[in-house]
């Protein structure tokens, strides 16, 4: 068993497979690459910032403890850790790769791979849930929330065995002929499977919601309501922007299983399609509160408060304070009907 794993902590490996893939591998830490560097890291803190807002919301506010929340606030957990691994694969990239051991790369390498499937198998659930909620039409209670619950901690197990898989030993560690020219130690073969299963799931989702937009057209009152149409529309956003956002880094990834070592220039630029990529992790949160009032506001509190502080930090020392506005706004959901007390941007007039 010490044979298998007795390269991953060896110091040259990384360098070896980067040598063989690459004609030369690109790590110098030039101006340019630093000044990306620090605009992915501040656009990697904004993806914290939003979508730790949004995970306080949901947790503070009993109206968004149904089923639908609890999957969008697993979307969001799983976009703030996109963006702290993020953080982490830009602090150790460059010059720094070469000077990684194998078990320092996979750790690298994996917790990208690991939030991206999260956020695959929640856009799954969401859908699975949307379906079941409406195609099926059937209620949703607070004794379901053990059930979901149960289904986002399957989620996460399967994420984390998907991309802890090269550091179990299905990596290309003494086999260089068969390493992935973006990720030099991964085996092409895993890169090819992980690319297959997002493909397959994201075309089921897509296939769901054609027969739920078919379920919805055809139906009449509750399941066709406005506020479910509108949830509809939301969901799809978010499905589409996702699709949007990471399709050029699968088809660099398949590009990269059918290219030839070193036969592909373009794969040396697969960093821009991941950079691309992150803008994901980014949007989802903006589309959350810009479709949805209760929870733009709730998103909104924490800065209020803060202007409520400054506002009377300024007062105190002899400044004007900033008048605050209620928070008011509209929106394409909210246009032409009443907002109920309840959370109808997640829950039509069929469910609880």
């Amino acid at each position: 068993m010490g044979s298998v794993y007795s390269e991953y902590l060896s110091s040259s490996k990384v360098r070896e497979h980067y040598n063989y893939t690459k004609e030369s591998p690109d790590t110098k830490d030039t101006p340019s690459r630093q000044v990306a560097s620090a605009l992915i890291i501040l656009l990697c803190c904004a993806i914290i910032v939003e979508n730790l807002l949004v995970l306080i919301a949901v947790a503070r506010n009993s109206k968004f403890h149904s089923a639908m929340y609890l999957f969008l606030g697993n979307l969001a957990a799983s976009d703030l850790l996109a963006g702290v691994a993020f953080i982490a694969n830009t602090l150790l990239s460059g010059s720094v790769t070469l000077g990684l051991t194998p078990v320092q790369w996979f750790a690298r390498e994996g917790s990208a791979f690991i939030t991206l499937s999260a956020s695959v198998f929640s856009l799954l659930a969401i859908a699975i849930e949307r379906h079941v909620a409406i195609a099926k039409v059937k209620l949703y209670g607070s004794d379901k929330s053990c059930r979901m619950l149960l289904l986002i901690a399957a989620s996460w197990l399967i994420s984390l065995v998907l991309g802890g898989l090269p550091i179990l030993g299905w990596n290309c560690l003494g086999h260089l002929e068969a390493c992935s020219t973006v990720l030099p130690l991964y085996a092409k073969p895993y890169v090819l499977c992980v690319v297959t299963i997002f493909s397959v799931i994201l075309s089921a989702i897509v296939a769901l919601y054609i027969r739920i937009y078919c379920v919805v057209r055809s139906s009449q009152a509750d399941v066709a309501a406005p506020q479910t149409l509108a949830l509809l529309k939301t969901v799809t956003i978010v499905l589409g922007v996702f699709i949007f956002c990471w399709l050029p880094a699968f088809s660099i990834l398949l590009l990269d299983y059918a290219c030839p070592v070193r036969t592909c220039p373009m794969l040396y630029q697969a960093h821009y399609f991941f950079a691309f990529a992150t803008l994901n992790s980014l949007l989802n949160p903006v589309i959350y509160t810009w479709r949805s009032r209760d929870l733009r506001r709730e998103v909104l509190r924490p800065l209020q408060c803060w202007r409520q502080a400054a506002g009377v930090q300024g007062r105190r020392d002899g400044t004007p304070g900033h008048h605050l506005l209620p928070l008011r706004s509209s929106s394409s959901l909210e246009k032409g009907m009443q907002m109920p007390t309840s959370p109808t941007f997640l829950e039509g007039n069929t469910m609880v």
